[in-house]
């Protein structure tokens, strides 16, 4: 899943690809990508995008007073394109979601534009067109930016105030810190060397600090090494400049201690005893404790 990094990189792409640039052609292929009916994505034709934005995980294409927003979720991408196809595409069982068409040189534009893509069964990605990015509901109930300049060590720590729940999953809590999400959040706890069962209330003003500054060094570095890359490299360079999360098995860079994996019903983490729990494995099942 794209998390903050990506979406990020993809925003700044997108920015340098969009801006200034009319649109065409706005064509939903899936039916469950469109989660917003009025406007619909027709009223785009006409416009040139102005900015993009991001929130949290959700890319903002504004254009005037309408804005296109996506999110990716679990399987989606887009994929840049300098030329696309006149024809339509068909509606059908591939993986193609949405096309977006930029005016072409007879329109004084450059063409090209984008598809938005999904793989498996399970559809996910969203696409809203709205005059308000607020209308989004996953939009409207974000937490703070973790990379903003407001989100200061006070603001951290007040959000992790007599929050019972732990750790890992506050991290992904779009509600309490927008744009983290399974794989990020277990660089973050192994940079800071916590449990991920940690609970937050039970945390120290030390371990607060240490988590702090795990989790704006490693967002701040993985924007870095994705930033100006193209919009289809920027998968693989997530998975390269990951240390823990999903690689099972390996040593660990920091300890040579080997990386282990509690598994839940739809998803995964991945941590260093050595590192994290003082060496005792976590139990491997979706209420895991630490082995007595």
């Amino acid at each position: 899943m794209p998390e903050l990094p990506e979406v990020e990189a993809l925003r700044d792409f997108l920015h340098q690809r969009l801006t200034g640039h009319m649109v065409e052609r706005v064509m939903p292929v899936a039916v469950s990508v469109l989660k917003t009916y009025e406007p619909a994505p027709g009223a785009l034709q006409g416009r040139t995008f102005t900015a993009v934005h991001r929130h949290g995980k959700f890319l903002d294409m504004e254009a005037g007073d309408l804005h296109l927003i996506v999110h990716l979720a679990r399987a989606g991408w887009l994929r840049w394109r300098d030329s696309l196809p006149d024809d339509p595409p068909r509606p059908g069982k591939g993986p193609l979601a949405l096309r977006l068409w930029l005016a072409g040189p007879e329109q004084g534009g450059d063409g090209g534009g984008f598809d938005l893509t999904e793989a498996g069964t399970r559809k996910s990605l969203a696409v809203y067109c709205v005059h308000d990015p607020a209308e989004v509901p996953g939009i409207a109930r974000l937490g703070p930016d973790p990379l903003d300049d407001a989100f200061t060590p006070e603001v951290f720590a007040g959000l992790l105030r007599g929050q019972r729940h732990r750790i890992k999953g506050l991290l992904r809590d779009q509600s309490v810190i927008a744009g983290i999400g399974n794989a990020y959040s277990d660089e973050i706890l192994h940079a800071a060397r916590l449990s991920p069962f940690k609970v937050a209330s039970e945390m120290t003003e030390e371990e607060i600090a240490a988590l702090y500054e795990a989790l704006r060094t490693t967002l701040r570095e993985a924007v870095e090494r994705s930033r100006g890359l193209a919009a289809g490299k920027l998968k693989s360079e997530k998975k390269t400049g990951l240390r823990v999360h999903g690689r099972k098995g390996e040593p660990c860079p920091v300890c040579g201690d080997t990386v282990r994996e509690v598994s839940f019903s739809d998803s995964a983490l991945q941590y260093c005893a050595t590192c994290q729990t003082g060496g005792k494995p976590l139990a491997d099942r979706r209420m895991s404790r630490l082995l007595k």
